[in-house]
């Protein structure tokens, strides 16, 4: 009955899903709804899992810090892994969670030097905090309640002197004296100094402007001329003049008028009192917040002393029988009975067969992922559906009190990705375009505009290996098509050492292609550069824009005109103008994809020379195309023979004789 009871102040689990961990949470109020269901009112706490990585990084720097301050004892790998389980971060964060979603109780409480933090892996249900979790800012802060036990704390406490023995410190430097019970004044004299203090005080309210406006009756004047502040001075002014009333009544009124003297709680205007008792509410006691937030021209000195002074006034206990009498009328503790039904992760059915599964789908024969064990009287699906992974009774439970798994697994990282967002076995082709940095649509100009730095994957020799060892397992023309399926590389390595040794050990055989040299190259590039075309002139443009007859689709389509444009005249690749009844690449039917000036390369444009139009003829079409889908292989032509000359008369030659034409 007690641990079904569940009380304001009390660390409780909340589920908010089947497969996630708990949520721990602070009951700070439990209200009562118009259908009468029970809402808790709690503070979140968050895990590890729930934050950032550059936040858990800084939380793994103050955990060393403060090991190394305590001077903890070592702890075991697996020990560090459990223990980051066990922290959480304090937030301010409020929630309303429906009472019957709670499954336990927990304890949590604040880290300090004298805890070993071994012991709380020795107790269940156990947490710790030492920072605070801010989910608006993602910020991590340490916690201002901090309770001071330790021995940098302590005072240092000096050896007694022995009997006859004089003390030969400094007591000017040690402490300051500001009263001396033993003077010549009797109790009587010193009231009446205080009283004419008092009037002094409420004398300089009446000349002050400001004062006069906040108090502008004679009563709230003489009131707060009889605050503490107005008594201490009188004491301070007694002192100084080493208790002669004569010298300490000319001291209170000097030359220039009276000394008025006032408190935080009469510098402070009443707007001012209202957004710190606004702030209060909010924050509780935490003044640096209060301060930083609602009064950042106060100095914190000036928000404490405020605080203790405004305890003494009936605004204070006012809202103490406010806060009491509201206290009453909300509920104090629940009960919620235990929760009883299945979950719905549950892959086995209690009471089956061994080794059989209640899940359609899974395994045969597969083992916990935590612990390893392949007997468990019940199991539990755990990570994406696709990974087949489940967890024994004792690390279910274990993950869903503490967000982990009791050993550190890699599967571990991409089920907290699955929980967030859904179990999913892979993302979606347009999930992967949508992420690529290379992707071209018009919200990625400026992204395409920036210089993108360069990086090479460079694999291992292993790896080569494993690639022609493990081929039937890696599946290297599959994966190629799926990059973003993961692939288990722990069983691959672990598969190709078992196979490497049985591989065969013939060296495969490989073509060598002799490679020109440098010059060579350079010469061919020279002999074989590209000629200057010249463009017939096009016709001319028309004055008149009714008369054009076909549309400039050509220079719409590409920033720059290239060679096979030019002068408006379209040409195909081997330099002939196209005839009345070919379609040109600009009448395309095909939409073409406009590429902008970013994404466009360096033009690179090779012209047909006449030999190399003479020779296309000689190709058949099959020729043609085989060359245009392998551009890397040497075409070979056969040239047909030349023709034969044909026998032309002899003519007689000539001579420089004159020609005689008779009649």
């Amino acid at each position: 009955m007690a641990a079904n009871m569940y009380r304001v102040g009390d660390y409780v689990y909340f589920e908010n899903s089947s497969s996630n961990p708990y949520l721990i949470r602070r009951i700070e109020e439990l209200n009562k709804t118009a259908n009468g269901n029970v809402e808790a009112k709690v503070v979140c706490l968050f895990r590890r899992r729930d934050i950032s990585g550059n936040l858990n990084t800084l939380a793994d720097s103050n955990a060393r810090e403060f090991e190394e301050e305590s001077k903890q004892p070592p702890l075991s790998e697996q020990q560090k892994h459990q223990l980051k389980h066990r922290e959480l971060f304090l937030s301010r964060q409020f929630e309303s969670l429906p009472a019957t979603h709670i499954r336990g109780k927990c304890n949590v409480t604040l880290l300090n030097e004298t805890d070993v933090l071994a012991g709380y892996l020795e107790k269940e249900d156990c947490f710790f905090y030492s920072l605070v979790f801010d989910p608006v800012q993602k910020t991590l802060l340490a916690d201002q309640g901090e309770i001071r036990v330790g021995s940098k704390y302590q005072a240092e406490i000096p050896d007694k002197l022995a009997e006859g023995e004089s003390d030969n410190r400094v007591q000017e430097k040690l402490e300051t004296k500001v009263w001396d019970p033993n003077n010549q004044l009797k109790d009587p004299q010193i009231d009446q100094f205080l009283v004419v203090a008092r009037a002094v005080g409420t004398f300089a309210r009446a000349l002050d402007c400001s004062s006069s406006i906040r108090q502008p009756s004679l009563h709230m004047s003489a009131a707060a001329a009889s605050r503490d502040i107005t008594l201490f001075h009188a004491m301070d002014t007694l002192q100084k003049n080493n208790y002669d009333l004569a010298k300490a009544m000319s001291t209170l009124v000097p030359q220039g008028g009276p000394v008025l003297c006032r408190d935080e709680m009469e510098e402070w205007s009443a707007s001012e009192a209202m957004l710190f008792e606004e702030a209060l509410e909010k924050y509780g006691k935490d003044f640096n917040d209060i301060r930083q937030d609602f009064l950042p021209w106060k100095s914190l000195a000036s928000v404490v002393q405020f605080y203790y002074m405004w305890k003494t006034t009936d605004r204070y206990i006012q809202q103490k029988r406010l806060k009491a009498a509201e206290a009453d009328s909300k509920l104090k503790q629940v009960y919620i009975p235990t929760y009883t039904k299945p979950n719905p992760n549950q892959i086995m059915v209690p009471g089956s067969k061994p080794g059989m599964n209640g899940a359609a789908g899974f395994q045969k024969g597969l083992s916990c992922e935590s612990c390893h064990t392949a007997q468990s009287p019940q199991w539990y699906a755990w990570g994406p559906p696709n990974m087949q992974c489940r967890l024994c009774a004792s690390c279910w439970i274990y993950w869903k009190k503490y967000g982990g798994l009791k050993t550190p697994t890699q599967l571990e990282g991409a089920a907290r990705a699955g929980s967030e967002s859904g179990p999913r076995g892979h993302m979606t082709r347009q999930e992967v375009q949508g992420m690529s940095p290379f992707t071209r649509n018009e919200g990625r100009a400026k992204l395409l505009a920036k210089n993108r730095q360069t990086f090479i994957l460079q694999t291992t020799k292993l790896t080569r290996i494993a690639r022609r060892v493990c081929e039937d397992i890696l599946q290297p023309r599959r994966a190629a098509r799926r990059p973003y399926a993961s692939i288990n590389a722990n069983a691959v390595k672990a598969e190709c050492m078992i196979r490497l040794p049985k591989a065969t050990k013939t060296p495969q055989k490989s073509k060598v292609v002799p490679r020109q040299s440098l010059a060579t190259i350079v010469k061919d590039l020279a002999i074989s550069a590209p000629l200057k075309l010249k463009a017939s002139r096009g016709p001319p443009t028309p004055i008149n824009r009714n008369q054009a007859s076909q549309p400039r689709v050509g220079q719409s389509l590409l920033g720059k005109r290239g060679f096979d444009n030019a002068a408006g005249v379209p040409y195909p690749a081997n330099g002939r103008p196209y005839t009345s009844g070919m379609r040109t690449t600009s009448q395309s039917v095909i939409k073409r994809q406009k590429v902008s000036q970013v994404e466009a390369p360096n033009p690179v444009v090779f012209v047909a020379t006449k030999d190399t139009r003479a020779l296309r003829k000689h190709l058949t079409q099959s020729e043609m195309r085989r060359a245009a889908r392998k551009p890397h292989l040497l075409v070979r032509i056969k040239l047909p023979p030349p023709p034969r000359s044909l026998a032309m008369p002899l003519l007689p030659s000539s001579t420089s004789e004159p020609i005689v034409l008779e009649d």
